[in-house]
C-alpha cells in the first residue's frame, strides 16, 4: 500500500509568468512559476543572438591547426 503523506500537493492549473504576464498554464507542484526566458523572447527565437570573440578563439585555432576559414 503507498504512502499517502509522501508526495507533494499537486496544483493543475499553475500560471507561468515571465517580465509579471502569464503566459501559460500548465499543472505543477509548485502555486505559481517565473521564468526569465522563454520561446518568444528567446535570443535564438528572435533572431537577435549574436555570437561575440571577444578573445580571437577562432583565429588562434584555426592559426594553431593550419586551417583557412575561406
Amino acid at each position: 500500500m503507498p504512502k499517502s503523506e509522501i508526495h507533494p500537493k499537486w496544483f493543475t492549473h499553475t500560471p507561468v509568468f515571465c517580465d509579471g504576464k502569464p503566459i501559460a498554464y500548465i499543472g505543477s507542484t509548485k502555486e505559481e512559476l517565473v521564468v526569465d526566458v522563454w520561446l518568444v523572447n528567446h535570443p535564438f527565437y528572435t533572431d537577435s543572438q549574436t555570437i561575440i570573440d571577444s578573445e580571437g578563439r577562432v583565429e588562434r585555432f584555426m592559426k594553431k591547426y593550419g586551417l583557412n576559414l575561406n
